[in-house]
């Protein structure tokens, strides 16, 4: 996941926007919006608006889930395209998305990857669309630029959590069913492993400040969410529960990146925090190097709101589906937040 490439490439689409006869002041943001269930039977899109698939069994095992869960599957146009590192060029990878928005046929979009390069279409897509259409929207890592561009200039709840070509493993599924079928109000609480240890070790959250807090859940990719910053597509965390995850960042970029939530006053506004996981974010080496923990601690407990980390969100196997904009209640001394409302049209 090369996310620093995404980091330069959108700097330089935020500075050529203007050129492309894009005007940011045409957006308005609008009040938070439900999307539409979906049930077994119906179509869902497979798009894929960052990185390109190298391997074309890919595309095979994300149509074989989608249907495996019940679904009918129409692919993207230009889901197989390349262009450099991305799947097709800006213009195709927005086609694609605003397509099947548009598309009364599709009740669902699943992004297949991550990787980097969303953002680079954010100016492109078309969401007046999205907003008179709106429905369930799925991926993780990258796609972090489309949850926060599409809740910040629409209002509609996006779902953060696995791609296409992820583990569609039992616990996965399970969560997929009751969040989209059984449309419940669900309990985010970690699934502990213990094995054959004495004591369990794995998934395990830590309280960093106890306490309960309630607000809307905002947040994803910390490099990608930190990269948004000072654009139009950078949510308003005012009074929200901010979640964020990241994979393969020294902790020296972690601090960074903290550095810039705490900066751009994304942090004095939040009434909660929730981290997931860090994958391969060990130091390394040198002296005086911070840990993730350490970084935490010197940015978190100073807000002293509700606070912890280990939730089971991030680049692991079995994650939650969290969606974004919704109205949650968290308790960090017992690890979980709790969804607050129904989070589809009724």
């Amino acid at each position: 996941m090369n996310k620093r490439t995404f980091i330069k490439s959108f700097g330089l689409l935020a500075t050529t926007a203007p050129f492309l006869g894009f005007d940011f002041r045409e957006i308005e943001t609008a009040t938070s919006i439900f999307p539409k269930g979906i049930k077994k039977g119906d179509t869902v899109g497979i798009i894929s608006p960052s990185a390109a698939t190298a391997d074309r069994m890919e595309f095979t095992f994300a149509k074989e889930a989608m249907e495996g869960l019940g679904f009918k599957v129409k692919l993207g146009e230009n889901l197989k395209n390349r262009f450099g590192h991305l799947a097709g060029t800006d213009e195709e990878r927005a086609d694609d998305l605003n397509a099947m928005f548009a598309d009364p046929e599709v009740k669902a979009v699943i992004c297949i990857r991550g990787g980097s390069g969303a953002a680079r279409i954010l100016p492109l897509i078309d969401y007046q669309s999205i907003k008179n259409n709106p429905k369930p929207l799925l991926g993780y890592s990258d796609i972090t630029a489309l949850h926060c561009a599409i809740y910040s200039q629409t209002g509609l709840i996006t779902f953060h959590g696995q791609n296409g070509t992820g583990s569609w493993n039992s616990f996965n599924v399970k969560q997929f069913e009751k969040v989209f079928f059984e449309k419940a109000q669900v309990t985010y609480k970690n699934e502990i492993s213990k094995g054959d240890d004495l004591v369990a070790k794995g998934n395990r959250t830590q309280t960093l400040k106890g306490g309960t807090a309630d607000g809307k859940i905002l947040g994803g990719n910390l490099t990608v969410l930190s990269a948004l910053s000072g654009t139009p597509y950078y949510p308003d965390f005012q009074d929200a529960i901010l979640f964020i995850e990241d994979v393969g960042e020294d902790p020296y970029r972690i601090d960074r990146m903290m550095s810039t939530l705490q900066l751009n006053g994304t942090l004095g506004k939040i009434k909660g925090f929730i981290f997931g996981q860090c994958s391969e974010c060990k130091p390394g080496g040198g002296f005086g190097a911070f840990t993730v923990d350490q970084i935490m601690d010197q940015y978190v407990l100073p807000l002293g709101i509700p606070a912890y980390t280990g939730a089971m969100i991030g680049h692991i196997a079995r994650q939650f589906i969290v969606p974004v904009g919704a109205k949650v209640k968290m308790d960090a001394d017992a690890g979980t937040f709790s969804l607050q409302e129904s989070i589809f049209q009724s």
